[in-house]
């Protein structure tokens, strides 16, 4: 069973602003409800007051509804709620006009003016606010204001008040109206812009994921571009050496074969990752790429500039594929890796906030890809491999490779060392 808590923490950011921002608005419409709703039926008596609490609480509900579809429009899920709107705008309009004509025609007492004039100043002030919730261009979100307050003057001034009177009702009107047509309005751009964000965020993954991608085929394409080119001019000299009947046909196959021995060991190397990798390279550059992502990623520990250049090739695979997953799988916002030197051993660690619903490693690859080739790379150097949890919404990936040993005369690092790295965040 999914706690509040959980349910929340596995929304995205965008859905998680989406929501803050819908239940904001519901909240007024709560708030009109409970502030002038239910407070109106002790100054308006039991049958007056029945009838203003009945009227609010349409009003509340339209409102309600309202923001949900207005919303929902704006994130493109759903039509402009077009004719909600109307309807809202002429429940207001009647609300407000009853209530003010209640104020002034109404029995006498100061309670039931200031009850009426309540419904009339929230009414007036929420209804156009969440109508702008629907409204693109933000020119005429305020123009519904203008126009409520407008149509405010005009009745409290049919009704018998004075100009001035007419005139502060309307100003106040205004006033309040444009503030929650300014909050709504900026509301959607904020939410319009976060969700905007992300879509980035996401485009930059998926170009850091291709680049790695062209990377790759620039090497293999070194690899096998001169050797390729090389066997089919043996092949095709071998060919006509034999049609001749030359014996010089046989060398130039046998050196054919080595080519192609040879190609295929070097696209072995190129697929499992032997070729070198510079360590301090590849920290400098998983650190660009999340930062680019919009991830806080830190740096730190000791430097890899003393161990074995195998060592630094392996942790080099394995700094690339964590930046990579936790791009293409994760919602991290923080990524930490740390380099440790330890007594017989060095500790590469990369951390973050990215775990997945399920608190598991994202599916790893065929042999050679992902998780299993890391797994592979490092069992080469006799190093192994551990994924999983670190606790609370983070995900660690962890690596032990043991060191050469260094020869007698050399000061340098201790023998036996054991290199773990944490890397990868699934979501």
């Amino acid at each position: 069973m999914r706690t509040p808590g959980r349910w929340w923490r596995h929304k995205s950011t965008p859905e998680k602003v989406e929501t803050y921002t819908r239940w904001s608005f519901h909240f007024f419409a709560v708030m009109e409800f409970f502030s002038v709703g239910i407070t109106s039926v002790a100054p308006l008596g039991a049958r007056l007051g029945s009838a203003a609490l009945l009227v609010v609480a349409v009003h509340a509900a339209l409102c309600f509804v309202t923001v949900s579809r207005a919303i929902d429009w704006t994130r493109g899920r759903r039509p402009q709620p077009t004719g909600l709107m109307w309807t809202l705008a002429a429940v207001t309009a009647a609300i407000a006009a009853a209530a003010l004509g209640l104020a002034e025609l109404g029995p006498d007492g100061e309670d039931v003016d200031t009850a009426a004039g309540g419904v009339f100043g929230v009414i007036l002030v929420f209804g156009p606010g969440i109508i702008a919730l629907g409204v693109r261009d933000r020119r005429r979100a305020f123009a519904i204001a203008g126009g409520f307050a407008a149509g405010a003057w005009a009745v409290a001034f049919a009704l018998g008040a004075s100009v001035l009177t007419a005139l502060i009702t309307a100003l106040i009107v205004l006033i309040g109206g444009v503030f929650i047509a300014f909050t709504a309005v900026f509301s959607v751009w904020l939410l319009d812009a976060v969700y905007e964000l992300d879509e980035a965020r996401e485009t930059r993954a998926r170009l850091a994921v291709a680049e790695e991608r062209l990377r790759f085929g620039r090497d293999l394409h070194d690899v096998m571009g001169r050797n390729l080119a090389v066997i089919a001019l043996k092949s095709e000299l071998a060919v006509q050496l034999a049609q001749r009947g030359r014996p010089e046909a046989v060398a130039q196959m046998v050196e054919v074969q080595r080519l192609a021995q040879e190609s295929q060991r070097e696209v072995r190397e190129v697929v499992r990752g032997y070729r070198e990798a510079d360590l301090a390279s590849e920290l400098a550059g998983a650190q660009g790429v999340l930062a680019a992502a919009g991830i806080d990623c830190t740096v730190g520990g000791a430097t890899a500039a003393r161990l074995p250049a195998a060592v630094q090739s392996a942790l080099g695979w394995v700094v690339r594929e964590a930046a990579t997953n936790v791009l293409r799988h994760g919602d991290a916002r923080r990524c930490a890796v740390r380099l440790r030197v330890l007594e017989g051993r060095v500790v590469l660690s990369v951390e973050n906030d990215g775990v997945s619903e399920t608190g598991t490693e994202p599916a790893s690859g065929p042999p050679g890809s992902g998780l299993a080739g890391l797994r592979e790379r490092l069992a080469e150097l006799d190093g192994t491999l551990d994924a999983g949890p670190a606790g609370r919404g983070l995900f660690r990936l962890t690596a032990e490779i043991p060191l050469p040993s260094p020869p007698a005369a050399s000061g340098a690092v201790p023998a036996a060392v054991a290199v773990r790295s944490v890397s990868e965040v699934t979501s």
